[in-house]
């Protein structure tokens, strides 16, 4: 069963460790991340990108793939279908196809409106027990076409909407998406400080998490991040594993050429990723 990832993230918070938010772009993804997860006894997030629910037909064909492999696997640990940087029509979207968690980027907009919009959101979901996801200063790098340069978040604009009432607050410390360039300075972990001091026990979200140093990580879940992000490690480690079951000619010997075959390594691949992720956040154990 879905459930909001309130619960969570404020167990993680008071235990001092964080929930990985994975995306999810299909079937493999989506089974390697729930059954890894059960092994594991750990909380999870399957986060899904406007684009990837394009992908994959539509975030209703997305919600009920994820219900129905959660029942037949006999999934038990907590489980949150959750919307990645929803634009405001997004959200909707996926309120109405059952997702039990949304996230509203309003980073883009003025803090005028992205407070007005957020404040609707905050209603909304309160109202059918989702957990609500916002954002204050752009993540660097692209997510679906939208391009961020990564800028500190500013601290008091973090206050005003975690004081709007919602579950999360993803806030921008030097963080970016995809591979981070070799001048990365690193995350700006006084901004964090400052955000935690404003916003007290609001459990902050770091996205961008493939490719931050582990003990940057651990830094960052002891100042107050309860939520990591990860997906372009797993899709790296993805295609790592496909191309070298191709390159060594498997796909040509007996039925190789099978897509159960040809994907399971890429299958085998995320879940290891995932597990490490896990063991590195401190989630193991915790549903």
């Amino acid at each position: 069963m879905l459930v909001s990832a309130k619960e969570m993230m404020t167990k993680a918070l008071a235990g001092k460790y964080a929930v990985g938010q994975f995306n999810i772009n299909n079937l493999e993804w989506t089974k390697a991340i729930l059954l890894t997860a059960q092994e594991l006894q750990s909380p999870v997030i399957l986060g899904v990108s406007e684009g990837a629910g394009k992908y994959m037909t539509g975030f209703k064909t997305v919600a009920a793939m994820v219900k129905a492999m959660d029942e037949e696997l006999g999934i038990t640990v907590p489980v949150a279908l959750h919307l990645d940087h929803g634009t405001y029509e997004g959200c909707y979207k996926c309120v109405k196809a059952g997702f039990s968690s949304i996230m509203f980027d309003g980073s883009h907009y003025p803090i005028a409106e992205n407070v007005e919009k957020t404040t609707e959101l905050v209603h909304v979901a309160n109202a059918l027990g989702l957990s609500l996801e916002a954002e204050v200063g752009a993540i660097g790098g692209e997510e679906d076409g939208v391009v961020g340069m990564g800028e500190c978040a500013d601290p008091d604009e973090c206050k005003t909407i975690a004081d709007l009432g919602v579950t999360m607050l993803a806030a921008g410390i030097g963080n970016i998406h995809g591979k981070y360039p070799a001048n990365w300075p690193g995350l700006s972990f006084e901004t964090l400080a400052a955000i935690k001091e404003k916003v007290g026990d609001m459990p902050l979200v770091l996205h961008g998490g493939t490719g931050i140093p582990d003990d940057m990580i651990k830094k960052a879940i002891s100042l107050g991040v309860a939520k990591i992000n990860v997906n372009t490690e797993c899709q790296l480690s993805f295609q790592e594993a496909t191309r070298k079951y191709i390159e060594e000619g498997k796909d040509l010997q007996g039925k190789g050429f099978d897509p159960r075959k040809l994907l399971n390594p890429g299958f085998e691949a995320i879940k290891a990723k995932v597990k490490e992720k896990m063991e590195l956040f401190g989630s193991v154990g915790k549903a």
